[in-house]
């Protein structure tokens, strides 16, 4: 394992992990063989990433595998011109660019932008296309259009003038938090028993620190390492990203395994959205004070909690199979 590991933990979390994540879930919807092509790519590039391979081995393995995410989404969606496949063929897109700007050489704070625009706009879109059934109004989707707008330019700002770029997309990101908070059917949803309210619940957090991170880019916009900037990348990255992968797990898991049904709702699934939280407060503190103690143990409890939510939803994946296969 290279020694620059550490240094590219980013990349593999974004390019590698969730990127083949997503890229696994579409090629599961297209139903097509040749469409896990897609995520072999980018999970083959994390593993050029994690061994001696020539390191730009793994950029081109990743960047081929957005090429092929995009053109999945083409394919699903380009019968369905709705507002919600737009932002996830632009979201897949930003994927793209970000990954060519990597393999081009800029450094890594040119590219995140580009990455956090992937993982955002995909989770909005996914929300939208989920949220059809209340009917957004029309002035509803004009301020979202003009939210997601806000953030796409500031991310090509920040190619040139990184400083005025963080702080509009950060702008542009506070707009989408408001509107899914305002918007998305979680809203309703908080209020219902079991999965339904500790998905809602994960949700609204998750949008919550979307907010902050376009807080902390408005004040911190300029930073480019250091704690503030940290601080903008995990509440976006943990705070928004992971929280929507714990509430989107129960559902998504079993669809991945071909499972019938979403996994039974657990109170322990509280233990590792509460951890997350928690720890990840405490590790903005820490970013925020220059606590480098609160930093890093914030860190090490976020990793704890991802490990605990992984554990549970193998143990429930299987159980779950288990079952069916006893009852057969």
């Amino acid at each position: 394992m290279p020694n620059t590991l550490p240094a590219i933990h980013g990349p593999l979390m974004v390019s590698g992990f969730l990127g083949t994540l997503i890229s696994l879930e579409r090629a599961v919807a297209l139903g097509s063989k040749w469409a896990y092509l897609v995520p072999t790519l980018s999970g083959t590039g994390v593993l050029a990433l994690m061994t001696d391979a020539p390191s730009s081995l793994g950029t081109i393995l990743m960047t081929l595998g957005s090429a092929g995410l995009v053109s999945l989404l083409v394919l699903i969606f380009y019968r369905h011109l709705a507002l919600y496949a737009i932002v996830l063929v632009i979201g897949g897109s930003c994927w793209l660019i970000g990954n060519g700007f990597w393999l081009s050489g800029l450094p890594f704070y040119r590219v995140v932008p580009w990455w956090i625009g992937f993982l955002v706009l995909t989770i909005v879109g996914e929300r939208l296309e989920i949220s059809r059934v209340l009917q957004i109004s029309k002035m509803s989707r004009v301020a979202f259009v003009i939210a997601a707008s806000v953030f796409i330019i500031g991310a090509l700002l920040a190619t040139k003038t990184f400083s005025v770029g963080m702080r509009v997309a950060g702008a542009g990101m506070i707009g989408l938090a408001l509107w899914l908070l305002r918007n998305d059917m979680a809203r309703r949803t908080i209020y219902r028993a079991g999965l339904s309210r500790f998905m809602a619940l994960s949700l609204i957090l998750g949008y919550i620190w979307l907010g902050m991170s376009g807080i902390l880019g408005l004040l911190f916009g300029g930073i480019t390492a250091g704690f503030y900037y940290d601080a903008i990348l995990h509440s976006i990255f943990v705070g928004f990203v992971f929280s929507m992968i714990f509430a989107h797990a129960p559902i998504i898991f079993p669809m991945l395994m071909d499972l019938p049904n979403s996994l039974p709702f657990q109170p322990s699934f509280y233990a590792h959205l509460t951890l997350l939280h928690l720890s990840l407060v405490l590790r903005i503190m820490g970013d925020l004070l220059q606590w480098p103690i609160g930093r890093q143990l914030g860190g090490l409890f976020n990793a704890f909690a991802i490990i605990l939510f992984l554990g549970n939803m193998v143990y429930l994946t299987r159980k779950t199979k288990a079952a069916l296969v006893q009852a057969n």
